[in-house]
């Protein structure tokens, strides 16, 4: 069995060759190194279980999410040493955890497409923990898929996302599904590069049955 660094290094390798050149509580792409995308990726930089599915769903160190460091823990420190572009947040990158009211308005950057942070409702959470600013571009949220008695909480890319889906990703994060908060990622323009995100964020991306995948 091929170990994770292997796979992740004929990952990269495939990679490369595909992108060498050739010719209220207010709850917004651009694309990597390559205008194509190895879909196969993804299942080549996982560990076993990182997508539950069938008796699995809901069990293991990936069903719930807390935070980006937490959820990276269970992967050798041989593979974070050996690809820090992968288990280290981008430049100009970061995550919060949030409790409902968020104190943010968010609005599309364009219509159906995407979210970005307009304002920060006055003496609100986002204002007062300082964190998030206006401007800043919602690239991930953690959402809860429900399959009969058992959840998931998971990271979710949201570049893509619509005001709706984002809110809807925003409001299944509920006391009953085990979530005393919200954990979202934002990219903070002048100061990320969105390539380097968006190649960042595909490691997250979910299964193809997955109701918060977004539209490709």
């Amino acid at each position: 069995m091929l170990s994770l660094s292997t796979k992740i290094s004929v990952t990269l390798l495939a990679i490369s060759l595909l992108s060498a050149p050739s010719g209220t509580d207010g709850f917004t792409i651009a694309h990597g190194p390559s205008s194509q995308r190895l879909d196969t990726s993804l299942a080549a930089l996982t560990v076993p279980g990182m997508w539950g599915a069938g008796l699995n769903f809901g069990k293991g160190d990936f069903a719930y999410y807390k935070s980006f460091n937490s959820f990276m823990k269970p992967f050798s420190e041989e593979d974070k040493q050996a690809f820090p572009e992968i288990f280290n947040l981008p430049k100009g990158v970061y995550e919060v955890s949030m409790t409902k009211p968020l104190g943010i308005v968010f609005e599309e950057i364009e219509a159906g497409k995407g979210v970005f942070v307009q304002d920060l409702v006055e003496g609100g959470l986002a204002e007062i923990q300082g964190k998030v600013q206006k401007g800043d571009i919602l690239v991930g949220v953690t959402a809860v898929k429900v399959v009969g008695a058992k959840y998931e909480r998971r990271l979710i890319p949201a570049r893509k996302f619509d005001f709706d889906t984002a809110v809807g990703a925003i409001g299944s994060n509920e006391p009953k599904w085990g979530c005393n908060d919200v954990v979202l990622m934002f990219e903070r323009p002048g100061e990320a590069d969105p390539k380097e995100t968006d190649t960042f964020l595909e490691f997250f991306e979910p299964p193809f049955d997955n109701p918060w995948k977004q539209p490709q």
